[in-house]
């Protein structure tokens, strides 16, 4: 096969490190700064803007990512490559370092060691890989995780202005609500005691009438009427990865350090029903064998009855009903790095080669419940694959290190090539960001990419402030099929396919509630459907690189990272907010 053309330009920004944008002088000012290493801010915000998704991460449901998750978009998973798809503005990044699977992939042994030592000595990243700290040596977990009843922020007034807003001295948040816009059905704060660092946290996923989110040393399930804690679920050291799906009937698997201290590795597994609040089985990946095996960070995900835990040089399948292992990665040839799930369960996997400026990547579909190869899609020499955007449609982003191209590509469901989306000379910048990855790579989680039978959608950027537009572009031919611009001074972007139809999020601003609307399979304007109201803005647009969710007609936004300065600071944190009719 040719070289596919590089289709959206040379990347400028790195890619899922958000960047703040220039928010007019009414906004409240910006939320601590984490340590360097942490999320950064996006807008509306990865958090996807971020989390919407099936998770999702992030958005949702989408095997793809989107698609297709018993929860909410998005959402993203933990444990994302850091950078990996560009931010605002311009096309994105090949992953640092080299490219998807890691930099690890064919490099000599003496280039990873200085890697190594570097990572032991840079400055203000240091945390996240040697994260020890006398409050986070000790097991810590949520202050009301220890009974997993009900618990949580008390729900609001539901919204006549004559409430007391939800519990003593607190605010009506409905009070200066107009008509046609949402109700806040409840605003969260944190009552996770949380490390110096503060703590990524993991989802959202919806199931039923409950949403879901990890952080730290808990995994809690909250009402999505009014906010309040269902169950909890307390682990005794950090929950540090999480698939973007959960399963069709609400299980999930969660990665959890092996330790308490610098040393620990995301290497334990932990089974949660999403429905119930009860744990299941746990077990340990097993240890890699080779040189560097041990510094693989692994990334999970979800098809059928079975999780993929794909990292460098190692992977696995293990079945959710009981953690047996299903199946070992090869050991030789070519070599699953990181898996994508939903309806399929897709492979990255990084071929031999002898040239490391000339890599050589295969997409594979995987059977599974035995691990074995369906078919292969080689990728045009030094073209590496970078995200699975679609798996039902099957949609990819490839990128090229030297020089640094970009190229989306779509494939038949026998992975034959279909078509080369041809981007024109739009700047679009999907959003891949999350946790911090050393020496791993996650192909799914990203937010403002979906498709259905006939399209592939993505929002163009034209700077904070300005109205963009949602281009649809064919699968059969890659040409742009249509357009959709958004109001003045709102940007669109792509959630997931709902009903038939596009489903967008227009974030917040410093006059107006975001909102909630969808695009009809053969374009025209955007119809809202949620509205979110402008007198709490501020409060919306305010959340930490959000993550998100909307199902049955609510909306529920939280940080994706939560942080503070001391203990009273901490408690006082907004960390999750709901609306709805």
């Amino acid at each position: 096969m040719t070289q596919p053309p590089p289709g959206f330009g040379a990347p400028q920004d790195p890619q899922g490190v958000p960047q703040p944008p220039a928010q007019p002088p009414q906004m409240p000012p910006a939320p601590p700064t984490p340590p360097a290493g942490a999320p950064g801010y996006g807008y509306p915000q990865q958090g996807q803007p971020g989390p919407y998704g099936q998770q999702p991460g992030p958005y949702a449901q989408q095997p793809g990512p989107y698609a297709q998750q018993p929860g909410p978009y998005g959402q993203q998973p933990g444990y994302t490559n850091y950078p990996t798809q560009p931010q605002y503005p311009g096309a994105p990044t090949p992953p640092s370092g080299g490219g998807p699977g890691g930099f690890l992939k064919g490099k000599p042994g003496v280039i990873v060691a200085g890697a190594v030592a570097a990572l032991l000595v840079v400055g203000g990243g240091t945390y996240v890989v040697l994260s020890g700290d006398d409050k986070d040596d000790k097991p810590t977990v949520s202050k009301s995780s220890e009974a997993p009843k009900p618990t949580g922020s008390p729900s609001v007034d539901q919204g006549d202005g004559k409430g007391d807003g939800g519990g003593e001295g607190a605010e009506d948040l409905n009070a200066g609500r107009k008509d046609g816009e949402s109700k806040v059905l409840f605003l969260n704060t944190n009552d996770v005691d949380l490390p110096r660092n503060g703590a990524e946290v993991f989802g959202l996923w919806t199931v039923g009438d409950t949403v879901v989110k990890a952080m730290h040393r808990e995994i809690a399930g909250y009402s999505t009427s009014d906010g309040s804690k269902k169950w909890s679920v307390p682990v005794s050291t950090k929950v540090c990865s999480a698939p973007v799906n959960a399963s069709a009937d609400g299980r999930i698997v969660f990665g959890i350090e092996d330790g308490l201290t610098e040393k620990a590795k995301c290497n334990d597994l932990q089974m949660v029903d999403l429905k119930t609040g009860k744990a299941g089985w746990k077990k340990s990946i097993p240890k890699p064998t080779g040189a560097f095996a041990s510094l693989a960070d692994y990334t999970l995900s979800i098809s059928g009855d079975t999780l993929a835990v794909g990292g460098t040089g190692s992977s696995y399948g293990f079945s959710l009903a009981d953690g047996k292992q299903l199946f070992t990665g090869p050991t030789e040839g070519c070599k699953p790095f990181a898996f994508a799930g939903g309806p399929k369960l897709l492979a990255g996997a990084s071929c031999p080669t002898s040239d490391y400026d000339k890599p050589k990547h295969q997409l594979q579909e995987l059977d599974p419940a035995t691990g074995k190869v369906k078919w292969s899609y080689n990728t045009p020499e030094g073209w590496e694959i970078d995200k699975v955007y679609s798996s039902s449609p099957l949609v990819v982003s490839l990128t090229q290190r030297e020089p640094k191209k970009w190229s989306i590509i779509a494939l038949t469901d026998a992975g034959k090539l279909r078509a080369t989306i041809d981007g024109g000379k739009d700047k679009f910048a999907p959003r891949c960001g999350g946790a911090f990855v050393v020496f791993g790579q996650n192909l799914e989680g990203c937010t403002g990419v979906a498709a259905d039978a006939q399209n592939f959608y993505m929002s163009t950027d034209t700077g904070y402030g300005n109205a963009n537009e949602v281009v649809a572009f064919s699968l059969a031919t890659g040409k742009a099929a249509w357009r959709s611009k958004a109001p003045a001074e709102r940007e669109m972007t792509p959630l997931r396919i709902e009903g038939g139809k596009l489903l967008v999020y227009m974030g917040a601003r410093y006059d107006q509630g975001g909102t909630l609307a969808t695009i009809a399979p053969s374009g025209g304007a955007p119809a809202t459907v949620l509205q979110n109201p402008a007198s709490t803005s501020q409060i919306e647009s305010s959340f930490y690189s959000p993550k998100m969710a909307y199902t049955d007609g609510r909306f529920f936004i939280a940080s994706g990272r939560v942080s503070a300065g001391n203990d009273e600071e901490e408690k006082k944190t907004k960390t999750m907010m709901g609306f709805g009719q």
